[in-house]
């Protein structure tokens, strides 16, 4: 009986944290808007066509740390990063998001970034946001 007893408080906590984190990644992406944008877009980034990395469903995802710089090589849309060199006319990475779609996590994760590129995947799991802001 006391093995029992025993037993049963380890498991719970365990299942419990594992059940909250698989709301968390399940929940967060079924409020989430379909395309999302930086509430403050700075008009640096608009101006200049093909450079916003802002999309709601890549192609594919691209691999890159805070720090790196990207470009967009496709449209607002449809957006195709591509890593660069940091630089005029590029987008330094000042936060990466993993398991989630939810761009306004950037609001207050990276309050100096002035666009978000979301990458979604079919398996939650590998979903992330990048929060971005111009180079300077």
């Amino acid at each position: 009986m006391v093995i029992g007893l025993v037993a049963v408080l380890l498991l719970c906590p365990c299942l419990g944290l594992a059940g909250f984190a698989v709301w968390r990644v399940t929940g967060a992406d079924e409020a989430s808007p379909a395309v999302v944008t930086s509430a403050e877009p700075s008009a640096a980034a608009t101006e200049e066509p093909g450079t916003d990395p802002s999309t709601a469903e890549p192609a594919e995802g691209i691999d890159v740390a805070v720090g790196d710089c990207v470009v967009n090589d496709g449209t607002d849309e449809e957006a195709e990063l591509r890593e660069v060199p940091c630089g005029p006319d590029t987008f330094e990475v000042l936060v990466r998001i993993p398991a989630t779609t939810d761009g306004q996590r950037c609001r207050a994760l990276s309050p100096r970034s002035t666009v978000n590129y979301v990458h979604d995947n079919p398996v939650d799991l590998f979903d992330y946001v990048l929060c971005l802001r111009k180079h300077s």
